[in-house]
């Protein structure tokens, strides 16, 4: 019990003094591993785990959805991804079909991926500040959206 107790505070020290990009970070991390819980899930014949871990993943992609910057012509094709990747988890969860969490996963990784590439990126541009308060800040973000409006 006492290693559980360490552990969960390790990570609520790390989500507190996270940037705003890390905590998008570890959102996107945090709905992989939901999908691949609910993955095995599904393949164990385990329906109420896999709706558990799909609802999370749906609550993320809804708070990136919700924290779009507008001011940004781009927040509307990010949009058009998370409205998609939220119909399809729906599907998923209604046939519990390993299949669609993967297809979800796939898009999610990419996405990941790139937000990576967009913090490495800001990160060496230290000459020019408006691009890392791009990335260190959000539009009222809870958890730490931001990208200047791209949602990934």
């Amino acid at each position: 019990m006492l290693k559980q107790d360490g552990y969960a505070q390790y990570q609520n020290a790390k989500i507190m003094t996270a940037s705003p990009a890390e905590l998008t970070l570890m959102l996107y991390e945090g709905a992989i591993k939901f999908g691949n819980i609910a993955i095995l899930a599904m393949e164990n014949n385990n329906p109420a785990r896999a709706h558990e871990h799909i609802v999370k993943i749906e609550n993320i992609l809804q708070n990136f959805r919700d924290t779009l910057d507008k001011k940004y012509p781009v927040w509307e094709e990010f949009e058009k991804i998370y409205v998609y990747l939220l119909r399809r988890c729906h599907e998923c969860n209604v046939a519990k079909d390993p299949a669609i969490m993967e297809e979800i996963l796939t898009h999610i990784r990419a996405m990941r991926d790139n937000w990576k590439e967009v913090m490495k990126s800001a990160a060496a541009d230290k000459e020019n500040p408006a691009a890392q308060s791009r990335v260190a800040g959000g539009q009222g973000n809870k958890s730490g959206y931001s990208a200047g409006g791209t949602g990934a």
